[in-house]
């Protein structure tokens, strides 16, 4: 079982767009296991992330454009 916190560093992306790709059903399910606590279980989520077609991933750490 993985917590949002290990999810996000499987798949780069922020909260609020885990929630949105998990309600139009673009990526698994979360599970409760108490009732402030949900994971999600691991073999859903690599089993979605091998599910991706090539280069559809977005690449790892933040590119932000600075201003000299």
């Amino acid at each position: 079982m993985l917590t949002i916190e290990e999810v996000l560093e499987i798949v780069p992306v922020t909260r609020g767009t885990l929630s949105r790709m998990e309600k139009d059903g673009k990526f698994p399910r979360s599970h409760y296991i108490s009732e402030n606590r949900r994971v999600w279980f691991e073999d859903e989520v690599i089993a979605w992330q091998n599910g991706l077609p090539p280069g559809t991933g977005k690449p790892r750490g933040r590119h932000i454009k600075r201003r000299r």
